[in-house]
């Protein structure tokens, strides 16, 4: 039944800002991830920065067969976000897939459907963090089984750093990396970092290590640099945010490129 209702029209459209917020940074994230969007919810996300994700598929087990069938989707999954408008910084959220498929061509990938953004991986965002924090020597702790970790080891070492420690948990689904209590990613990465080290790196940003970084710190007195703890930091410098959080850990009070 229609109503005798008058809608009145406001006689004019409205002004439109240029952007709804100032920063727009895109996550490319597997299917299966539940760690990424809350971390950088709760890391990154502000009313002047906009985080916006798009979904790719991904099929456990994590191997390095696997993780390479994801770059045919990467261009994909960046022309989801916010199609026709441009992004600030776009970021893979895949540590071992970065390795195996190669920081260059995610970021030829990504920028096929996003010229002009900046484009960030777990593993190039670790590399200039553990550099920030003047790293030179590092242990390394990951969930996955040694066939996956070994390309990160060599990763590393091609990179020119020294590793004293390499601990990884066995895990091949990344919904399990995912349930790890953060407690336990506390106690393990307190067995896994060597005493000569200058820091930590913990991978995968399935892994809830973000959380505990700040508390690893303050129990082993060294630079703690987790995936999602290092895409943050690079996201946020990129987008002109350069403000000092010490309570997520030592590297958030780092200029992005120090060291």
């Amino acid at each position: 039944m229609t109503t005798s209702i008058e809608i009145i029209p406001a006689g004019r459209l409205p002004r439109l800002d240029d952007r709804p917020l100032e920063k727009r940074i895109g996550l490319v994230i597997l299917a299966t991830d539940h760690t990424t969007e809350v971390d950088f919810r709760r890391m990154v996300a502000s009313d002047r920065i906009g985080v916006y994700v798009s979904r790719i598929h991904y099929a456990n087990p994590v191997t390095p067969e696997n993780l390479l069938k994801m770059q045919p989707s990467l261009t994909q999954g960046a022309g989801l976000i916010l199609p026709g408008e441009t992004l600030d910084a776009v970021m893979y959220s895949c540590t071992s897939a970065s390795v195996v498929i190669g920081d260059r061509k995610v970021e030829e990938a990504i920028q096929a459907a996003k010229p002009g953004a900046s484009v960030v991986t777990p593993t190039a965002a670790a590399v200039k963090a553990l550099k920030a924090c003047g790293a030179r020597r590092i242990s390394v702790l990951t969930p996955y089984t040694v066939e996956t970790s070994r390309p990160m080891a060599d990763y590393f070492s091609r990179l020119g750093f020294a590793i004293d420690r390499f601990t990884c948990l066995g895990l091949s689904d990344d919904r399990q990396m995912a349930r790890i209590a953060p407690d336990e990613i506390a106690a393990f990465a307190n067995q896994a970092l060597a005493p000569q080290s200058d820091a930590l790196f913990i991978s995968c940003t399935a892994v809830r290590a973000a959380q505990v970084a700040a508390r690893i710190e303050a129990a082993t007195g060294k630079p703690v640099v987790t995936s999602n703890l290092a895409t943050a930091w690079a996201c946020l410098r990129l987008c002109g945010d350069d403000q000092a959080r010490p309570e997520l850990g030592q590297l958030m009070t780092r200029p992005y490129g120090e060291g």
